[in-house]
């Protein structure tokens, strides 16, 4: 990059924002990154494709458990959408694949008072240590998925391989990395992040960042 560039706002990362700000799709206080920041709590967490699995279970007719080669072999959808960071960059047009989210609700058959869910991932070894909790509704929508692969290839560790949730339209806290379950719920409850300030619903048109309690 040329300074010149730089200095008349006509680099990549420049001409990106404005392209997204003109279409509409850059949201109130964020900024287009070029790259895929990192950013997580605790390691990365170790994964064996022999001991790894998926449970779904609460408020659920059909609890649910999958091996990774049962979770790999259900139907595997594209996705591309933006992905907006509470730290305020967004990056877009990725192209995720996975599991639509409602390939799983046609499994669990959730209970009619389930409204809510708890998203549950790992922080370091630690299986179930992060949550993040996500109205039903916002998960039963299109562009919703349970993502292995972005950009044709697998995820890469540090983003949530093997696994990770993808809510395009709430702030990426919510798309929680290396998902190992869910639990469906009648009332909503805070999750990780949800339980040291930030905002219990997190839309990002809002900027919904911290709560306002």
């Amino acid at each position: 990059m040329a300074l010149d560039e730089y200095l008349r706002g006509e680099d990549e990362r420049q001409l990106l924002q404005k392209r997204m700000q003109a279409a509409g799709r850059l949201p109130p206080g964020q900024s287009a990154t070029i790259k895929w920041p990192v950013l997580h709590q605790a390691d990365v967490p170790r994964f064996d494709p022999d001991t790894w699995d998926f449970r779904a279970g609460g408020l659920v007719e059909s609890p649910l458990e999958l091996s990774y080669a049962a979770f790999r072999a259900l139907p595997k959808v594209e996705v591309v959408s933006d992905l907006h960071c509470v730290t305020r960059w967004s990056t877009f047009d990725n192209r995720w694949e996975g599991v639509a989210f409602r390939e799983i609700l046609k499994r669990v058959r959730q209970r009619p008072e389930a409204k809510h869910v708890m998203v549950l991932g790992h922080v370091g070894p630690t299986r179930y240590g992060y949550s993040t909790n996500v109205p039903l509704a916002d998960l039963d929508r299109d562009g919703v998925l349970l993502a292995y692969g972005h950009n044709g290839r697998d995820l890469a560790p540090e983003h949530g391989w093997p696994l990770r949730l993808v809510v395009p339209h709430l702030y990426s806290w919510k798309s929680a990395k290396w998902v190992r379950g869910l639990v469906f719920m009648a009332e909503d409850k805070p999750g990780y992040w949800e339980k040291l300030g930030y905002h219990m619903y997190g839309d990002p048109r809002r900027e919904q960042r911290f709560s306002e309690r």
